[in-house]
């Protein structure tokens, strides 16, 4: 069993604890297969300390967000305090806190990161998602270090490569179909952790340089401009103009709801929502859908599957993935990259989110009201939104809704027939504003004497396998009435904890016992067993590097797009392969050089077009394609047919 039974304020007595009858936890109920179920999390974004514990009250099993300082979402920092508080509440159910500290790190900052990993591991952090090797020259703490996206683990040499170095956790490019993920599964023994909702980078993450190249902002220290949601002019080799003012960059939002199954038959462990700076309502919502949809898969594993925190999550509203944020939806390569068709991937006309289509207009007696048909009901401060006619995406809010007449909060100008969008629903935003959710864990008590006349009362909390004893020393009298149905209720007051009544088994017969003293008990062993829980959780330290493997896997050849960007990340490197030559600093460092490439996509978009160079449309576009921003900017596009791959580069021209 996790976790062990826990003594206090009295023996456990072996009339009131039989563990075969009253633990029946998932590894034991597995026991007769001989295989213990696989643990699984669902990782929750937060940006700050409230959307953190919401996380957890809807369902996350781990929560990550920003350190003070180095983390890949500058806006999404978090205090020390907040942080250990976030800690503190999700270890109440066994959840996780991952902190990142995924930026590269810069000469003059070593000291202070290894000061701020020191300060997390004081509070409580139980991992941290990193990116630069210079942590492993670092004095840390045994904290366990994960793998970050921005690592760029393109390959499944590169993920044993970071296992021998002792990450514990590898986060995987959101550009594998699940048979890829399945290679990497049979390459690691470590737990593969995978993007499932929320915003795409076009780029493999990590070896995106277009910010810096372009602005100045770094998306590996955490400024990304986001370029890959410019809108863009496609030129040909003389400047002829294919297309105008499109965001021929800019991904969908990923989801894969429907295919969790599928990811957890490959190999991921951790499922993991995009959003670090998302407000609360959007983690609220996203969590409470993943949650139901893995709980669902879990109970019908047959035992192969469980999560790895404790507690169930009842939302106060039904999850709907539509009503948040996002910019159309797709599974991106899951199922198999090369079989994605025309059209499939971007959102061309606008990166901002439409909403759900909800009618048409019908008439505008003036420039504030519009009469419309429409399928959904409508509210007061509604956010609604169309495209003009060039496709420009534009929106009003609702004043009021009477009938079918919108009276708009500004003037307006839209044509009979124009498409209506809602991307803010006023209602759906009140009800997440509200207290949304509890997360319960329960118990099962046991109301006894023991043999020297005193009332014990035993809890048992069956997943983790953790047992407390409190007592009272009272007389109870001979009762006039059955007393088992009041002792449960005041047993069963629990609103006020973590924690709710499962079963009860109540062996004190026609005794009466006060209240107050049943109710002191409670008090009592709900303390007692939290205290319990905490001081038996299970922390793991992070993993050692195993040397020979790390040795035989190492790349021999280093490139800027490496993101070595100070001397102990060298260090790291020299000291397995004393034979490497030069080592390329990261282009915030020492510039791009000769090196004019920014960005590398899976995403190609020729194929989004519908003129893939494999196929007899490809003579449709011009060989030689190029993007053009709204300042000037010439980027070349280079295709990779081989490899199914578009290389973006700065243009001399």
């Amino acid at each position: 069993m996790r976790g062990k039974a826990c003594v206090t304020a009295g023996a456990l007595h072996r009339k009131s604890i039989n563990f075969a009858e009253n633990m029946k936890t998932d590894e034991m109920s597995d026991t007769s297969k001989n295989t213990r179920p696989v643990e699984i999390e669902l990782l929750a974004p937060a940006r700050d300390a409230a959307t953190a514990k919401a996380a957890i009250d809807h369902g996350a099993d781990a929560v990550y967000m920003g350190a003070m300082t180095h983390g890949a979402r500058r806006q999404a920092a978090n205090s020390l305090a907040d942080i250990a508080e976030v800690a503190a509440y999700a270890h109440l159910f066994g959840a996780r806190l991952y902190v990142t500290v995924n930026t590269i790190i810069y000469e003059d900052e070593l000291s202070d990161v290894e000061r701020l990993v020191h300060d997390l591991w004081r509070v409580g952090v139980d991992a941290l998602i990193v990116q630069d090797m210079a942590l492993f020259g670092m004095n840390l703490p045994p904290i366990p270090l994960h793998a970050s996206t921005q690592c760029d683990i393109r390959t499944p040499r590169k993920a044993a490569m970071l296992q021998a170095a002792g990450f514990s956790q590898l986060v995987l490019p959101r550009e594998l179909s699940l048979n890829e993920i399945a290679e990497f599964k049979a390459a690691t023994s470590v737990p593969l952790e995978a993007f499932v909702h929320g915003a795409l980078c076009v780029s493999y993450s990590g070896d995106c340089q277009a910010s810096f190249a372009l602005t100045g902002r770094s998306a590996n220290r955490g400024e990304c401009a986001q370029i890959c949601r410019y809108s863009f002019d496609l030129e040909d080799a003389s400047g002829r103009k294919l297309l105008t003012g499109k965001h021929l960059l800019s991904l969908r939002d990923m989801n894969r709801l429907d295919s969790l199954g599928e990811m957890m038959d490959a190999g991921v462990r951790s499922f993991k929502i995009e959003g670090r700076l998302k407000d609360e309502g959007y983690v609220k919502n996203v969590v409470a859908a993943y949650n139901r949809e893995l709980d669902r898969l879990c109970k019908a594993s047959d035992g192969r599957f469980r999560r790895s925190s404790v507690g169930v999550s009842v939302p106060a509203f039904t999850p709907l993935l539509t009503k948040s944020f996002n910019r159309g939806f797709t599974s991106y390569f899951l199922h198999d990259n090369r079989k994605v068709g025309k059209g499939e991937l971007a959102s061309f006309d606008t990166p901002k989110w439409v909403g759900e289509e909800i009618g048409v207009v019908t008439g505008q007696p003036d420039r504030r009201t519009l009469m419309v048909k429409t399928t959904e009901t409508l509210h007061n401060g509604d956010g609604i939104g169309y495209f003009d006619s060039e496709r420009r995406f534009a929106g009003f809010r609702i004043n009021r809704v009477d009938g079918n007449r919108l009276l708009t909060a500004t003037d307006v100008n839209l044509k009979r027939g124009t498409k209506l969008y809602r991307n803010a629903d006023a209602e759906w935003e009140r009800t997440l504003g509200r207290s949304t959710g509890c997360r319960r864990i329960g118990v099962d008590m046991i109301l006894d004497f023991l043999p020297d006349g005193r009332l014990v009362l035993d809890i048992v909390e069956p997943t983790e396998g953790t047992a407390i004893s409190v007592t009272a020393g009272c007389v109870p009298d001979e009762a006039r009435t059955p007393q088992e149905e009041p002792r449960r209720r005041t047993l069963a007051k629990l609103g006020d904890t973590i924690y709710v009544l499962r079963n009860l088994t109540d062996r004190l017969g026609m005794k009466f016992v006060p209240a107050s003293v049943l109710a002191d008990l409670r008090r009592r062993g709900v303390e007692t067993l939290t205290q319990c829980r905490l001081a038996s959780r299970k922390m793991e330290l992070r993993r050692k590097p195993d040397h020979k493997a790390l040795e035989e896997l190492v790349s021999d050849t280093f490139t800027r797009h490496d993101n070595v960007a100070n001397s102990m990340a060298e260090k790291f490197y020299r000291s397995l392969r004393p034979d490497i030559g030069v080592i390329p600093r990261a282009i915030e460092t020492a510039g791009a050089g000769s090196d004019r490439r920014v960005m590398q996509t899976r995403y190609c978009l020729r194929r989004e077009l519908g003129a893939c160079l494999r196929t007899p449309q490809g003579s449709s576009l011009p060989r030689e394609l190029f993007l053009r921003t709204s300042a000037g900017t010439r980027l070349r596009l280079e295709f990779d047919c081989a490899n199914c791959r578009m290389n973006v580069l700065m243009s001399k021209s």
